[in-house]
């Protein structure tokens, strides 16, 4: 039996984007997987977003579908992709999980495979911070959580500035955004996007 996964993310500069990208060819080098693209809503009102440069750096991926309940209650597994805000996840990504009351009073997640990914600004801006307190809302939900071990070299690549924890994968944007996910970091959400759907068609085959 195929297996379904979802990669949900937010993103307001592109970051999270590159890397949701980098986790969705991971998803589909897994035979019988089959990998979609989400975004959720967007909140902040369009003067912001213009006056900030956001607006214009959205438009890259204008083309991916907004998430809904259901986006959350087909696959098998949900890889969620995040900038962080003081250490936690984007409003924006605290708005959709927020609208997930329904599908707990009915066990819809219960069972599937969950996992995360984050950027911060800094090295040390709440990237494993972001995911750990994300994990609490998929463990309500009873879902199964998956990181990234060890097995993928680029965790213990110490040879330049790099994100990537065994939490989740994690990039470094710069207090600018100036700063574009490196290779390094690419290839953890790449694995990410590979573990999770390798350990979710094990649950599921």
């Amino acid at each position: 039996m195929g297996i379904k996964v979802h990669v949900i993310f937010y993103s307001m500069y592109g970051h999270v984007y590159r890397m949701a990208e980098a986790v969705l060819a991971g998803v589909k080098e897994v035979a019988g997987a089959e990998a979609s693209l989400f975004q959720v809503a967007e909140i902040t009102p369009d003067g912001i977003l213009e006056k900030s440069g956001a607006k214009a750096a959205r438009a890259a991926f204008a083309h991916v579908p907004v998430a809904t309940m259901d986006s959350l209650a087909e696959p098998h597994a949900v890889i969620f992709g995040t900038p962080t805000r003081f250490g936690n996840m984007a409003a924006q990504m605290r708005n959709f999980l927020d609208q997930t009351g329904g599908l707990w009073a009915k066990g819809t997640l219960i069972g599937k495979v969950g996992s995360v990914f984050a950027s911060t600004a800094s090295q040390h801006g709440g990237q494993e911070t972001t995911i750990t307190s994300f994990h609490s809302t998929l463990l309500h939900h009873g879902m199964i959580l998956v990181g990234v071990p060890y097995s993928e070299s680029g965790l213990t690549n110490m040879a330049d500035i790099s994100g990537g924890t065994p939490y989740g994968a994690t990039t470094l944007a710069g207090v600018d955004g100036s700063r574009q996910p490196s290779a390094n970091e690419l290839k953890i959400a790449h694995f990410q996007g590979k573990h999770v759907a390798e350990i979710a068609s094990k649950l599921f085959r």
